[in-house]
């Protein structure tokens, strides 16, 4: 069966306005695609396909076969540029059953992982059915493949990186760039599971990448479809778009692309996104998709040429320049680490029927974006971990002539906030001059607004009309700077919403099938990405006291066995009301001092996990203070240490030195009622710490993670010097002790602003 698709021209959204309604059609043509497997007459047909037998790098297929790998095998790319180079065009390609195509050997590091399994250049009209490739650098590359067809292809396990961000800290070096890519660097810098380029008429059905860094990547690629396929649970982008016009994607899920998380502690995201566009992707459909869970949910940037950061144009080839006129319905775009939808730079865009539920910073961000219409959407929830005052349902700074009508907001931190402003430096740009960025002309109305904390907020300068609007419940109505005009017309004619006919392929419905998931406290990362919620896990939930917590997922307490070595500790486990197949293993210090342990975690008689520690059983006492713009501890050392002795200065007594802020300070950690009441803020704050502990004779090493400055001394000798503005930052420092001896430790840390952490441990490295 044929899809039967209702095609139109791109409705532009001032033509819209004018005409005050959209095409209509109640959710758009439901189309279901030609066959997402082979019919029974076409299994007949592959089935007398010829059969090779794969044993070898560099094989070369020339017509249309199945393959066979035997159990077990690997095959690795060991000159390029694939295991299995397609040479014909217009031919079939179906793996058998049980077939694996793997390019590195078992217990390989995923950031080892090298080569490609398939390469097709210049090959048009073929089909790949069947494969299941791991192991790889790129599961698959296929360029100039007009007409390429890859169906029921697992292409999970392939190359992704090791991640330095833990539940305690953020690590930089995690963070992604796909700000460039026309010279390949996302596959040279990242790799993917499949990366489709410079083609025309792809399809891409019923497949699946889990466990990988980048599902699918399409570059330059146009009028294509990718549907009722399963790129979740990787830690960098699900789908990712560079330079692509008039796709359709629809009903596929992309749940759980994330990095850069940690549940109430830091929230950032690093640039990853379940759906990634970046650099003039335009008049593509995204319908029907479940982007639950990522850093961002669709993360869409104009694009450096686009503004003119790469690239020399006249300043009107820059009008209108961005990822613009793309339609984005009926989605849900929930729980992420940072935005549900962020799209900046842009025009025309439209962000219909979507579901925006939980995201940490915001449901809609659309900087410097013009002509986008937000219409219909569920925005419940959001901001509750936003950044400054962007936080909340819908974010606009510097966009214009934008719409938003008939949107529900429940719950948000604020409804809707728009700003504007003097740029000078931006207005300088090509790209300013030939669209201006003012906060002028948009349209706010036929909203309901229920027990939002703010339904409005508009910083200057800047002009809106806002119509009639429906609020209940709301904490605040309206924070506006007298710069900015703020223009009522209750009397305003907002026309009912209607939706346009639109593209859907597929067959399945992703949104809402993982309903055990929802909420942000279910983005639980791993040092290789996010955890599936599938496979057993053990991770460590707490360190504190001389006692550490692990979690233990996905296995049955009365399978789980435990083993712990080190000299004075012992484990514990028990079961965790409520929960089945959850358990929470303890290590436990049994005297004062430094204890190294080894744990190792084993069900049904079979290994799942061993965790290396270090328990730390000491009493710190703590002080900490405010320090004034005056004083300033990079330049004046003696009078930040005399602020702890002063006014400010408020001291508890700490189990351990784990003080993950994030965008915190101490009085919102719960360290003691005089520490809260003392209210700290999250800037411009100090603290002192000192313990005594027993250290064996040998070589120690001590570590700190520190956002800002850190140091640490033994004895009166600095061990640590970390004295300055920084982000999260780890140091160490060594210490030998020629005999058995209690040392005196004092840790210091200063924090100026922004992200937040102080984390101290140690480890006897020799005797």
């Amino acid at each position: 069966m044929t899809a039967c698709l209702t095609s139109y021209p791109p409705l532009g959204l001032r033509a819209l306005l004018l005409a005050s309604v959209l095409q209509f059609s109640a959710g758009g043509s439901r189309a279901e695609p030609a066959q997402a497997s082979a019919s029974a007459g076409d299994k007949a047909v592959v089935s007398r396909l010829p059969t090779i037998t794969l044993k070898r790098p560099d094989t070369v297929i020339t017509q249309s076969c199945r393959v066979v790998i035997p159990p077990g095998a690997v095959i690795q790319d060991t000159n390029g540029p694939g295991v299995i180079v397609i040479g014909a065009p217009s031919i079939e390609v179906e793996f058998a059953k049980g077939s694996v195509l793997r390019g590195s050997p078992l217990y390989t590091r995923p950031d080892a992982y090298r080569g490609y399994g398939i390469r097709l250049n210049g090959q048009a009209g073929v089909t790949i059915r069947g494969a299941r490739l791991s192991g790889f650098w790129c599961g698959l590359w296929a360029t100039k493949a007009d007409g390429l067809t890859l169906e029921d292809i697992d292409a999970s396990d392939n190359r992704r990186a090791h991640l330095g961000s833990t539940p305690e800290a953020e690590d930089e070096a995690d963070w992604l760039y796909g700000h460039n890519n026309d010279h390949h660097e996302w596959l040279k810098n990242y790799g993917a599971a499949l990366y489709v380029e410079q083609s025309r008429g792809v399809t891409v059905r019923d497949s699946r990448v889990w466990h990988g860094q980048n599902g699918l990547c399409l570059d330059r690629v146009t009028s294509s479809r990718v549907y009722d396929n399963d790129f979740s649970f990787n830690s960098g982008w699900g789908i990712a778009l560079w330079r692509c016009s008039s796709n359709v994607i629809s009903r596929n899920a992309v749940d759980f692309c994330v990095r850069g998380y940690s549940h109430g502690v830091y929230n950032r995201g690093q640039d990853s996104a379940g759906i990634f566009v970046f650099e003039q992707n335009n008049d593509n459909v995204f319908a029907e998709n479940s982007v639950t869970h990522g850093g961002d949910g669709f993360f869409g940037f104009a694009g450096r040429e686009a503004l003119g950061q790469a690239g020399n144009h006249p300043v009107e080839w820059y009008k209108r320049r961005g990822n613009d006129d793309n339609l984005l319905i009926g989605n849900d775009f929930s729980y992420a680490a940072a935005h549900g939808i962020e799209n900046t730079f842009s025009f025309g865009n439209k962000y219909l029927k979507n579901r925006i539920v939980g995201n940490a910073i915001c449901g809609v961000w659309a900087g410097y974006s013009r002509q986008t219409l937000i219409a219909g959407n569920d925005f419940e929830r959001n901001g509750d971990m936003g950044y400054g005052l962007e936080r909340g349902g819908v974010n606009i700074d510097h966009g214009g002539d934008n719409y938003i009508l008939h949107n529900l907001f429940v719950k948000n931190k604020c409804g809707v906030h728009l700003w504007g402003g003097a740029n000078p430096e931006f207005a300088r740009t090509k790209w300013a001059k030939a669209n201006g960025y003012a906060s002028t002309g948009s349209v706010i109305g036929g909203n309901t607004f229920e027990g939002d904390s703010l339904a409005f907020q508009f910083r200057g300068p800047g002009q809106a009309v806002i119509g009639p609007n429906k609020l209940a419940g709301v904490g605040k109505k309206i924070l506006a700077d007298p710069a900015y005009e703020v223009v009522w017309d209750n009397q305003r004619v907002i026309e009912p919403l209607r939706l346009p006919h639109f593209p859907v392929f597929g067959r399945k419905h992703p949104v809402g099938a993982r309903p055990q998931l929802r909420g942000r406290q279910n983005i639980i990362m791993t040092q290789w990405g996010p955890w599936d919620h599938v496979s057993p896990l053990v991770r460590l939930a707490k360190s504190s006291g001389g006692t550490a917590q692990f979690d233990i997922f996905q296995v049955p307490t009365a399978d789980v066995r435990l083993t712990v070595t080190g000299d004075g500790v012992r484990a514990g486990l028990a079961a965790v009301p409520g929960e089945a197949g959850q358990s929470l293993a303890t290590v436990k210090a049994l005297a004062p001092g430094v204890h190294p342990y080894v744990l190792k975690v084993q069900a049904q008689g079979k290994p799942i996990a061993e965790k290396k520690g270090t328990l730390i059983a000491a009493k710190w006492k703590a002080t900490f203070f405010k320090w004034p713009p005056n004083i300033d501890p990079r330049k004046d050392l003696a009078g930040y240490r005399k602020l702890a002795k002063g006014p400010t200065a408020v001291t508890a007594q700490l189990d351990e030195l784990s003080l993950r802020y994030g965008m915190r300070g101490p009085s919102e950690l719960g360290i003691s009622r005089k520490v809260t009441a003392a209210r700290f803020g999250q800037d411009h704050f100090g603290m002192i710490a000192r313990t005594r502990l027993p250290l064996q004779k040998g070589t120690w090493e001590f570590r700190t993670l520190s956002d800002d400055g850190v140091r640490v001394s033994v004895d009166g000798r600095p061990i640590i010097e970390d004295w300055k503005w920084h982000g999260p930052t780890r140091d160490t420092g060594k210490l030998v002790l020629p005999a058995d001896k209690t040392v005196g430790i004092v840790v210091e840390h200063f924090q100026i602003d922004g992200y937040a952490v102080l984390e101290f441990s140690l480890s006897r490295l020799a005797r």
